[in-house]
């Protein structure tokens, strides 16, 4: 074993950009190797998700969604077996709009049972996919709600316990946009695929015969399973032909494990106007932003200096162990870095308008509003190094027969989540998009200040959370909250809760 990095290097060969990668060769320590077996492709211009809009049915927009198993050609030659959602690998971005009613048919054809979760959506413990609305193989689950969101960029995938894991990992999630009046109104670059561009960021290890390599190992249920090659919309390394001055970028961290700090290249600046649950009230200037797995950030990039550019990630050593990447960090490859995609800007370019200094407007949180506090505890106990330690919250492990929470409609609660383990967890809560009030005592920065559905908790910390149940009672099916590091939700770090009258 050479060397615990991997290398996505550029390599110029007759004019174009050839990509050459290496793949697992040792299980056990899941070190990675450079050279042989090595993969490549030539550079190809971004894949752009489908745009899907339904079709309105008796004045419902309805989705028809069918899981199936495929074959993916992540590099030349190469065929790997993938799982897709209309295609073979990934889903269509499915767009609506705010305030209609929609209707989602989800066939299942993977071979066997599974669900599709409405990452971020506000809608009944009935419709929401979680591991209660299985789909067994060759039926469809037709679940009917109304869009009750503000307008952002949320997602959909596998929700299959204790199968979630390796079924995002093949290839089960997609993207979804809700629009709203709001944000219609505002000057934002938003033709889909033009200059409002979705980026789903997945990293994935490859065996010698091409096929994914998911590890059940001790290191890859401890850290989460992590690859060696980053995959944008299914590609590796794509580039992206800009024809106009300004470029919306909507980012989606869809690994299992991964967290990324992402930037530019040249060290540019952009604006960052949305997280998970939608804009922003106000856009603010950054270099870098780091998502944690199921984080989403909306970014404005300025390419009107002409200049070619690439979007790249930077080592993030706070997902590591300890927060601080650590020897198993290392090994996992905590320190690795990507490029993501590289922007190439047209000699003639459209001119895009100024972001507005204000976007939309958002109640200030009102902490005492809470009518309780409740209490988490998110642990990794037992003998973990020996590969027989529990992921827990409030000291229990994920039972489908028990519900842990209890809360009442048209309510507000504080939720204080705190991590005594020794890595970074991101947080998932169903049902709710909330606020974020502080960390351990001190306010939130700019880009976690508006809606959120994913908070990163690192080790020692203590988070406070302000949410809002309101519209859906159900006294015996629950929503979930989680850690979005997948394996975690696999291995029990999952908890579930009723809305009660």
């Amino acid at each position: 074993m050479i060397s615990r990095r991997a290398a996505l290097g550029g390599l110029l060969a007759g004019g174009a950009s050839l990509a050459t990668v290496g793949v697992l060769t040792n299980r056990y320590t899941q070190r990675w190797i450079f050279g042989a077996p090595a993969f490549a492709t030539e550079a190809k211009s971004l894949t752009i998700p489908k745009l899907m809009t339904g079709e309105v049915r008796s004045g419902v927009r309805t989705f028809d969604l069918d899981m199936q198993k495929g074959v993916s050609r992540f590099f030349d030659g190469i065929e790997t077996p993938t799982l897709g959602i209309n295609g073979a690998y990934l889903g269509p971005t499915l767009k609506m709009r705010s305030g209609e009613s929609v209707q989602m048919n989800v066939t299942n054809n993977i071979g066997e049972a599974s669900t599709l979760h409405w990452h971020g959506l506000h809608l009944p413990a009935r419709a929401d996919g979680g591991p209660h609305q299985v789909i067994a193989e060759g039926d469809t689950w037709s679940p009917k709600f109304s869009v009750k969101q503000r307008a952002s960029m949320f997602w959909y995938h596998s929700h299959m316990v204790p199968r979630t894991g390796p079924q995002v990992y093949q290839g089960l999630a997609g993207m979804i946009y809700v629009d709203d009046e709001e944000t219609s109104r505002l000057d934002l670059p938003s033709d889909y695929g033009v200059d409002d561009i979705p980026l789903v960021l997945q990293d994935r290890a490859f065996n010698r015969d091409g096929s994914f390599y998911y590890g059940t190992s001790m290191p890859n249920v401890m850290m989460g399973m992590r690859g060696n090659v980053l995959l944008v919309n299914g590609m590796v390394q794509p580039y992206f032909t800009a024809s106009t001055n300004k470029i919306r970028l909507r980012l989606l961290n869809g690994s299992n494990a991964r967290f990324y700090t992402i930037g530019f290249d040249d060290g540019r600046t952009f604006q960052q106007i949305g997280s998970d649950g939608g804009l922003l009230e106000r856009p603010f200037e950054t270099t870098q932003i780091t998502l944690a797995p199921a984080e989403r950030a909306q970014i404005i990039v300025d390419v009107s200096d002409g200049q070619p550019v690439r979007l790249r990630t930077f080592a993030t050593p706070n997902s590591g162990m300890m927060g601080g990447g650590g020897m198993m960090g290392q090994m996992m490859g905590d320190d690795l870095t990507f490029e993501v995609l590289d922007i190439r800007p047209d000699a003639q370019r459209a001119k895009s308008a100024r972001v507005p200094d204000r976007l939309i407007t958002l109640a200030r949180p009102a902490p005492s509003q809470a009518v309780r506090t409740r209490r988490f505890i998110m642990q990794m106990g037992g003998m973990m190094m020996m590969g027989g330690g529990s992921f827990t919250i409030n000291g229990k492990s994920m039972d489908m027969n028990r519900i842990d929470e209890t809360v009442r409609v048209n309510t507000t609660e504080i939720w204080q989540i705190e991590n005594t383990s020794m890595m970074a967890h991101p947080l998932h809560i169903h049902d709710v998009q909330f606020r974020i009030l502080d960390r351990n005592g001190v306010a939130p920065p700019p880009g976690e200040t508006g809606l959120k559905d994913t908070v990163v908790v690192a080790p020692n910390e203590r988070v406070r959370l302000l949410l809002s149940f309101s519209d859906y009672t159900d006294p015996d099916r629950p929503y979930m909250y989680h850690c979005h590091i997948l394996e975690h939700e696999d291995a029990g770090m999952m908890g579930q809760f009723v809305v009660k009258s």
